[in-house]
């Protein structure tokens, strides 16, 4: 594909791009994408883990002297010249911020929320690593509603680009653009925002080239969508409403959770569904057919694609089962279609988006942001 037009705005960059093409199921759930396996040694500054399918967090926070000490040990290593030969060395981070969820409360737009989550993620999560926010570009869904109407159509909008700050907070829950990139950009954080693109298809592409060039990607998001991505180089961190803060949720968490591989988390949320997005699962159309069936026939099969080819010449369950995927195989296909996460957007990671970020302006532009929605509130 090729560019039609550039425009970098205060370190935003906006582009237009061709469309593209709609994906197809893959043979096998390994040849959609990347499958980098090394091991995994990443510090965290927060983690989490499952217990009976629930994410419990456990919250770690290094402090300026739990630092130090480290920067120490690691000038003992030094010492050790053989201890250097077989120390691996560490990958560094890149964390990319899915700006949109967590600028909402439910469903509604919400300066505030995006206030509190952006806080807690710059002093306790992301610290100096490089940090790449990432919007929604606008008619960034009408693709995918071509497809199915109700995909996310139950949230409301944000607003176009307001002109002023008090105008921008005076509007039904501060529905904004222009403070939210503000105060990012601020807090040196590059913006990408595509037009016609989502967030979640731009996130996808940029992770793919952060981890050929060698760094350990972390998605911070609350949307499952991202767990489809999650291998040893790939980690998500989640916020928490209900503990007030964010959590790392890693290829361990995911396989404690659903005792499978990644690699079948697209087609296992092909026959669930998913209901945030507005896309409906199989068990409303097939009471029964719930998680258990599905995990079930994919740790046999491997990929819905399979399961479908299978399915179409054999019998592979419980007759409800076969009833099933023989009749709503269109139905598997088109979720397929809908919550596959693309990587060919049109996009390249700039080196400079991997450079250390600077936190010295973030206490400041976030405490001012934060007066300006209470005075303009009142």
């Amino acid at each position: 594909m090729t560019v039609g037009a550039i425009e970098v705005h205060k370190g935003m960059i906006c582009m237009f791009t061709a469309p593209h093409n709609r994906p197809t199921l893959p043979s096998s759930p390994s040849s959609h994408r990347t499958n980098l396996r090394t091991k995994p040694n990443a510090t965290t500054i927060a983690s989490s883990c499952s217990t009976k399918g629930r994410t419990v967090g456990v919250h770690v926070l290094q402090t300026k002297h739990n630092l130090n000490n480290q920067l120490k040990r690691d000038d003992n290593d030094a010492v050790d010249d053989s201890f250097i030969m077989n120390k691996k060395k560490k990958k560094e981070r890149v964390f990319f911020l899915d700006v949109n969820p967590i600028s909402y409360n439910g469903n509604t737009p919400s300066l505030h929320s995006f206030a509190r989550w952006v806080s807690l993620f710059f002093s306790e999560v992301s610290l100096t690593d490089p940090v790449i926010a990432v919007f929604d570009g606008e008619g960034a869904h009408e693709q995918r509603r071509q497809i199915l109407p109700s995909y996310k159509a139950h949230r409301r909008k944000f607003s176009p680009w307001i002109s002023t700050s008090r105008e921008a907070a005076k509007s039904p829950v501060g529905r904004s653009y222009r403070l939210i990139s503000d105060v990012l950009v601020k807090c040196n954080v590059p913006i990408v925002k595509i037009p016609a693109q989502e967030a979640d298809d731009v996130v996808a592409t940029l992770v793919d080239q952060a981890v050929e060039k060698g760094y350990r990607a972390v998605i911070a998001s609350p949307d499952k969508d991202f767990k489809q991505l999650i291998c040893e180089d790939v980690q998500l961190v989640m916020p928490l409403p209900e503990l007030k803060r964010w959590s790392f949720y890693t290829l361990d968490h995911y396989i404690a959770q659903y005792k499978c591989d990644p690699l079948s988390d697209l087609s296992l949320r092909c026959i669930m569904g998913d209901e945030a997005d507005g896309v409906p699962g199989i068990q409303h159309l097939v009471p029964g057919f719930g998680l258990k069936t599905a995990l079930k026939l994919l740790k046999k099969h491997g990929s819905i694609e399979n399961l479908l080819n299978a399915a179409a010449t054999r019998t592979v369950g419980k007759p409800y089962v076969q009833d099933a995927l023989t009749k709503h195989a269109s139905h598997f296909r088109r979720n397929y279609e809908l919550l596959s996460l693309r990587r060919d957007v049109n996009i390249k990671l700039q080196e400079e988006w991997l450079h250390k970020r600077c936190m010295d302006n973030d206490l400041e532009t976030i405490s001012n942001f934060v007066d300006l929605l209470g005075r303009t509130s009142r």
